[in-house]
Formats: C-alpha cells, sequence, structure tokens
C-alpha cells in the first residue's frame, strides 16, 4: 500500500517482479547451502593479527574488572589490589584487543598498562612521579582464538588496526600495501553517528555528496563520485549487493572499512563503477553475553532508541544470536520536515571446530515528510549564495517512504589447518514510493522550478561467491593463496508520473498547493546487470615477513541491459600488485598498482557511430606511501595518482573515449593516543584533478568537478583528569573552494565548521548509564558544502544536537 499526496493510502500497481519477503528469504538462504620489537634489521617477528574480542563488563570497581578482564582473555595480570581501591571504571563494551581493553578499562584511574617478562603489569601514567605496580599471583586463563574474528581496536579504539580486503581477507596494516581506514562500533557509538554517511565525514579523503535531510547516502573518495545512482553500491561483509541500497544506517555495523583507491581486483567490479575507493560494513556478531538499551534525542524534536542484545549458546557456547533494533520520529532540524526510521537486524552465526557460519537478516524502514534536495544550477549561471542551513526548498506535501530487506548466508569449512573452503550467497530488495523531484536554480537570485514526480522503484540484487584459502611454503617463500568466483546480478524496476511544475527560491520557499499525483498506471523493468568473474590472488612472504608481495588477477565479465538501449556484454582482466617492505620494526614502506573497472559507454543517438559499444573502462591507481607505528599512534603518509578515461562526442560528431580525468594527491592520517587520556583520528588529503582530453579546449586542463584541493579533518577526545569519566570531543573540518561545472566558471567557496560534544558513565538506577552529546557545526554556518558530477549542489548541514543514554543490563 502506498500514500497519495493527501496522505491517503492506495493499493500499489504491481510490480515485474515479486518482492522478497523475510521468511522466504531465509529459507531461501538456508537452502541455499553453506609491531614488533627492534629498530635493528634483525629477523622481525609475524606482524600482530590477533583479533580483538567483545566484552560487556559492567561499570563498577575496578580491581573486579581487571581480574574478570584476565580471566576472559587468558593473559597474565599482575597489580596490587590496595593500589586500586576505591577506583572505579566506567566498564567496557565492544571488541577490544588486549592492551586497548586494559586502557579502556584503567581510563581515568591514573595508571596505564605496562608489559613484563610474565605478562601485563600496572604502571602510573605519565604525570605521575612513579609507578605502584606490584607483583601478584597471576590468574591464567586459556582461551580459544576466533579465526573469523576481526584485527583488534588500536590503541583508543577507534579505529581497528586493520581491515578486510576482500580477496586478501583481514590484514594487519602494517602488512597491507593500501590506505586503509576500520572505523570500530565504538567510534560509531561515540560519534553518535545514525548512518555510513555520517561517520566517513570524518574522512579526509571521503566527502559525503547528500545533505542533510536527503534519502540517500553518496560520496566522493579521492575525488571520484561512488553511489551517484546508488545500486549496490556498498559492500556487506566483503559482497556487493547485499546492503541496503539507499541509506546504510549504523545499528548493526561492527566497523566500516574505507579502502582508498580502485578495488576491483579485490572486491570484484563495483556495481555502479565507483573507482576512488571501495566501502565494506561489517556486520556485529554475539561476543559476550549482552543487552544495551539506548534512548536518543536528534534535531528539533525527534526521539529514538535502540536495544543491541547478544548471547551464545552451546557446550562450546558455538552458536550466537545477536539482534539490533533502532526507532526514531519526529521533525528534523530542516523546515517542516519531519522522519521515521525503523531497524531490525538479526544476525546467527556457528563457530565449530571445523565449519564457521553466519546468517545476517536486515529490515529497515525510512519514512521521510518533506525531504531534502539538491538543486540543479544551470551552466551559465554564477553560484548564488548558499541559503539558511534550516531551509527547505521542498514542500510539506512532498514525501519518500521505503522498505530495505537484505540477507546473507556465509559458509566456511577448514579442510586442513592450510586449507578452507568458503561460500556465500546474498539477496536483498529496495522497495521506494516517492513524491518530490529535484529543483532548478534558473538565476542568481535563487529562483527555482520543480516538477513533482511520483515515482515507484523496484529494486532486486542478487549475489554470490565461493572459493578456497590455501596457506603453504616453497622454500623460504610463504604464500597465502586465494581462488574467488563471484557473481552479481540487479534488476532496477521503475514507474513514474509527473505533476505540475511550480515555482520557489532557496532563499525563501514558497508554499504552494499540494497535489495528488497519482501513483504510476505499471512498473517495468529499466535495466538488468549481471556481473561475474573468477580471481586468484597469492601474498608472498620473505625473509621472516619483513617483504610481502601480493599478486591478484581478475577476469571481470560485465552485462547490461538497459531497456530502449544496446545490452552490453563484454569483459576485462584488472590487476594488482602490492609490496610492503619493513626497514624496521614499526615502519613499513608500501606500494601499489591496481586498477578498477567501469561498464563501457554506449555512443549515443546524436553521433554519427550511434549505438557503438565500448571496452569497459579501466581507472589505474599508483600509489606509493609509509606507515609508522609509534607505539600507541599510527601514522600513514600516502601520494597517489588515479587516472580515469570518459566518452566524449568530439568536434565531427563521432563518440570516442578519449578523455581523462586524472587525480594526483597527498593523504596524511593520524589516529590512536597522542598522550595519555587525549585520543586522535583523521588527517588531510590534497588533491590536484585535472581534465585532459576533453575535446573541448574550455574545459581540457580544468580541475575536476567537486574535489577540492584541501581537504581536512582532525577528530580528538580527551579525559577530563578532574572529573574522573568525563571525556570531551571535537573535531575541525575545512574543505578548499571547488567548482561545479567543468568550465571552472561555478565555483563554491572554501568552508570550515566545528563539532563539539561530551560523554559521562552515570550511576542512575543502580546501572551506569553513558550519556554523549554532540553539537554539529557550532557556529551555525550557512555553507555550499559541496557539487556533485551530475551538476547539484549540497548545503550544508545546520547546527544540531544529538544526546543519547545508553545502558547494559
Amino acid at each position: 500500500m502506498t500514500r497519495t499526496a493527501s496522505g491517503r493510502r492506495q493499493a500499489r500497481p504491481t510490480p515485474t517482479n515479486t518482492r522478497l519477503r523475510p521468511l522466504a528469504m531465509a529459507i531461501y538462504l538456508a537452502a541455499s547451502g553453506l609491531a614488533v620489537a627492534g629498530a635493528t634489521l634483525a629477523p622481525l617477528a609475524p606482524a600482530h593479527a590477533q583479533a580483538g574480542k567483545s566484552y560487556n563488563i559492567p561499570a563498577g570497581p575496578l580491581g573486579p574488572a581487571l581480574t574478570s578482564f584476565a580471566s576472559d582473555t587468558g593473559i597474565v595480570l599482575s597489580f596490587d589490589p590496595a593500589a586500586v581501591a576505591g577506583k572505579s571504571t566506567a566498564g567496557l563494551h565492544g571488541n577490544y584487543g588486549v592492551e586497548d581493553g586494559l586502557n579502556a578499562l584503567l581510563r581515568g584511574s591514573a595508571y596505564r598498562i605496562g608489559k613484563t617478562a610474565a605478562g601485563y603489569t600496572l604502571v602510573a601514567a605519565p604525570q605521575q612521579q612513579q609507578a605502584r605496580a606490584t607483583s601478584l599471583p597471576a590468574v591464567t586463563v586459556v582461551a580459544a582464538a576466533d579465526a573469523g574474528a576481526l584485527p583488534d581496536a588500536y590503541a583508543g579504539g577507534q579505529i581497528a588496526r586493520g581491515g578486510r580486503l576482500g580477496l586478501l581477507g583481514n590484514v594487519d596494516v602494517m602488512d597491507t600495501p593500501f590506505h586503509v581506514t576500520s572505523f570500530t562500533a565504538q567510534n560509531i557509538a561515540d560519534r553518535q553517528a545514525g548512518s555510513v554517511g555520517e561517520l566517513l565525514d570524518k574522512d579526509p579523503s571521503v566527502r559525503s555528496t547528500a545533505p542533510t535531510g536527503d534519502v540517500a547516502d553518496a560520496f566522493f573518495i579521492r575525488g571520484f563520485a561512488m553511489g551517484d545512482n546508488n545500486i549496490g553500491e556498498i559492500a556487506f561483509d566483503g559482497m556487493y549487493g547485499v546492503a541496503p541500497n539507499y541509506r546504510l544506517m549504523t545499528d548493526y555495523a561492527e566497523r566500516v572499512e574505507v579502502l582508498k583507491g580502485p578495488a576491483a581486483a579485490l572486491y570484484g567490479m563495483s556495481p555502479n563503477s565507483g573507482v576512488g575507493g571501495g566501502i565494506n560494513v561489517v556486520p556485529k556478531r554475539a561476543g559476550a553475553d549482552l543487552t544495551r538499551v539506548r534512548a536518543d534525542y536528534t534535531g528539533s524534536s525527534q526521539l529514538g532508541g535502540g536495544v543491541d542484545v547478544a548471547r551464545r549458546f552451546g557446550a562450546a557456547r558455538e552458536f550466537g544470536v545477536r539482534f539490533n533494533g533502532s526507532h526514531q520520529r519526529g521533525d528534523t532540524r530542516i523546515d517542516h520536515q519531519s522522519r521515521k526510521a525503523t531497524l531490525g537486524a538479526l544476525a546467527l552465526d556457528y563457530q565449530g571446530e571445523r565449519l564457521r557460519a553466519t546468517l545476517d537478516l536486515i529490515e529497515q524502514r525510512e519514512d521521510v515528510d518533506a525531504p531534502s534536495r539538491r538543486p540543479f544550477l544551470g551552466a551559465a549561471l554564477p553560484v548564488p549564495a548558499a541559503p539558511d542551513n534550516r531551509n527547505n526548498n521542498s514542500q510539506r506535501w512532498e514525501w519518500y517512504d521505503s522498505k530495505e530487506r537484505s540477507a546473507l548466508l556465509r559458509a566456511e569449512y577448514e579442510v586442513h589447518k592450510q586449507l578452507s573452503l568458503f561460500a556465500s550467497h546474498g539477496k536483498a530488495s529496495s522497495d521506494v514510493d516517492r513524491l518530490f523531484n529535484t529543483p532548478t536554480i534558473s538565476n542568481v537570485a535563487g529562483d527555482t522550478r520543480t516538477v513533482p514526480t511520483r515515482a515507484i522503484f523496484d529494486v532486486h540484487r542478487n549475489a554470490s561467491e565461493a572459493g578456497a584459502r590455501a596457506s603453504f611454503t616453497t622454500g623460504a617463500v610463504g604464500h597465502q593463496l586465494t581462488l574467488q568466483w563471484s557473481q552479481y546480478e540487479d534488476q532496477f524496476n521503475m514507474g513514474s508520473r509527473a505533476g505540475t511544475a511550480y515555482l520557489s527560491n532557496i532563499h525563501q520557499p514558497l508554499e504552494r498547493p499540494a497535489q495528488n499525483v497519482a501513483a504510476p498506471a505499471s512498473v517495468t523493468k529499466r535495466s538488468a546487470t549481471r556481473l561475474s568473474g573468477v580471481a586468484l590472488s597469492d601474498t608472498l612472504k620473505m625473509f621472516d615477513e619483513r617483504l610481502q608481495v601480493m599478486l591478484g588477477l581478475r577476469k571481470q565479465r560485465v552485462r547490461a541491459d538497459n531497456v530502449g538501449a544496446s545490452a552490453y556484454d563484454d569483459s576485462a582482466v584488472t590487476p594488482m600488485l602490492g609490496v610492503v617492505f619493513k626497514p624496521l620494526a614499526k615502519v613499513s614502506v608500501y606500494g601499489n598498482y591496481i586498477e578498477g573497472l567501469s561498464k563501457g559507454d554506449t555512443a549515443p543517438a546524436s553521433a554519427r557511430n550511434h549505438d557503438e559499444v565500448f571496452a569497459p573502462y579501466k581507472a589505474k591507481q599508483k600509489e606509493i606511501g609509509v606507515k609508522v607505528d609509534h607505539g600507541r599512534l599510527m601514522t600513514t603518509l600516502s601520494a597517489f595518482q588515479i587516472t580515469r578515461p570518459s566518452g566524449l562526442t568530439k568536434a565531427d560528431n563521432y563518440f570516442a573515449v578519449e578523455g581523462e580525468q586524472r587525480n594526483r594527491g597527498v593523504e596524511l592520517s593520524v589516529y590512536g593516543e597522542a598522550a595519555s587520556g587525549l585520543r586522535v583520528y583523521g588527517g588531510a588529503t590534497w588533491i590536484d584533478a585535472k581534465l585532459a582530453n576533453t575535446g573541448n579546449p574550455a574545459t581540457t586542463g580544468k580541475t575536476g568537478v567537486g574535489v577540492p584541493a584541501l581537504q581536512l579533518a582532525l577528530n580528538g577526545e580527551w579525559d577530563v583528569a578532574a572529573l574522573a569519566g568525563l571525556t570531551l570531543t571535537g573535531g575541525i573540518f575545512h574543505s578548499a573552494e571547488q567548482y561545479a561545472n567543468q568550465l571552472n566558471t561555478q565555483r563554491l567557496p572554501a568552508w570550515s565548521t566545528l563539532d563539539l560534544g561530551a560523554r559521562y558513565p552515570a550511576a542512575i538506577g543502580g546501572k551506569t548509564v553513558t550519556l554523549r552529546a554532540t553539537l554539529r557545526n557550532v557556529s551555525d554556518k550557512s555553507y555550499w558544502s559541496g557539487a556533485s558530477t551530475w551538476g547539484t549542489l549540497m548545503a550544508g548541514a545546520p547546527r544540531s544536537l544529538r544526546i543519547s543514554a545508553t545502558a547494559d543490563f
């Protein structure tokens, strides 16, 4: 059922495909089957790759919490009970490595963790004059490691020290020949990021191209657009086509990983041909038993909350269940806009001696009244002044309703210690009914014209993969070999009916009479895509893993059927070469050459060679960099170049693939603990984006659309020593000027914003309740945050307050 413009519900036209129901989806899927010490050239120990564990240690006395942690982890921890008597901890919740977990428990206690020959001990924090650590009888518990677990969180807990690199699996950051950032669940919770778009705005090489109040996430990574058409562009647990299509909420995310640069060899070709980088959402799994409840308030009057429940069962706790649910409803900070969002995510897993299997089921709904839109800017117009950041050019009677369903079944079987087989199958559907459209700015005064359109979208996707992983040695060289087959399919069905155009203004929006635009008479197939391929990779480890070489090759077949246009069927091979060299124990020098893949263009009907189909486009990245692990602070400096071909119609009216955008840049990132009680993450990215061989002297050599020369994001948090448990947070964000057209005549000014926040574990009703508050855009600055490749402009977010209270039971 759908609603009319007046709010009444009416029967919907039947789409060409039957929608996937949750029970049918589950049955279908179930039936589908299953660094190192020393700074000399002495031999280095294997890089740290032990996965972290999930903990649920409640707030309370520090001594028992430390003992519980040592017991759960199986470490030797020595301390004097008298030294911690009377001290408390805010508890530990989430996935941590050993040292990070201990230091999180010790936060605000004037102690930090130290190492001894036997294990761990407590030492005074740097501001103390002398250490008080005293050895005691050790408590030792042996715990089996989970082979499928994630890399540890790095010091500070905000960023992980490794990530899942598709074909290569879990890789420690010091062994990765790429620039990777992996945001943790702790980071998501502390920043109160409700969507992937809100979270990734904190990364210096990522820019969100969806304004506040819009209905879909989209990004630029290293200066190239990703997700403008939003068809399965973000990977879920390493697979495209499974994640929700338009917006990804973060309640079910354990990690959100960003790989900088093309990733076709690692993940396969992205469905929407993104080449600047890849985004992967890693789902939460059941660890320690957990019952967590959250209440939150956002914007003008938007209230909500969520639950996170995890349990493990079985004689060896081999069965796990985790459920995340949330609901928000109310007015936002955008004028006459309201939003309702509901999410349910169920994660099941089995961790046997040889067999590991997971099943993820997600359903989320989002309804928005008066959704924000990104206005088109006429080709010859100068950029008008940015409107007040609360202005809404949409009408009260315009709306958007979406329903997203996703499911993914994975299985891995260890045939031998050195050989495992894996297979996965996932399905997803997106069901959208909406009445709105994008306004067009017609003059410098900001007057607009909009044709509201009733549209129904039905998007269906499925993805599969299977393969084998093996490890072995040949002489003095170690190998980690992966062979993978993968396939992705989508079908896009649509129907639309236009209303009557109305006029307004971005600075002084005008209210117009409601229009009752009927639903389209039919929803028909508009396009279908099928991507299939085979990939092989080998990681060679030499000289005690001081030198690692990663080789990969993917043969990809691309089939596309656009109704009313020529079908497309072609293939290409994309290689990957990565090298990591460790001249010192905690220094990695790396380089990579990797390619991205995009569907080739079809010559337009107006060209002399109309309907000619071109081979897939290959984007190419070359990158070098250095990573330094300072102990509790990680820094990465890289230089890169990405080139992407593009098609154009030449002066003789012949369509050819001769254009190119070339982005050269330098990226600096840092994360970890800069000092005791001071944690940071962020950095800066400088990009020189040039258009080449555009076929037009007026645009050749110009700067690419929507690419600022400098992006800066620096996030920090400080534990206030005078009030144990209180943490102050903040973020500074800056973008240099950017252009909205290829002629570079439409320029958006540079902008800077500031976020501030705090969190505090308070004792309420016998429970420790973590209170969080975040104030975004403190100065309430109005600005254009960016431009998209479509020629649309994004308004910056208004000042908004978000507060939440979280408690464990």
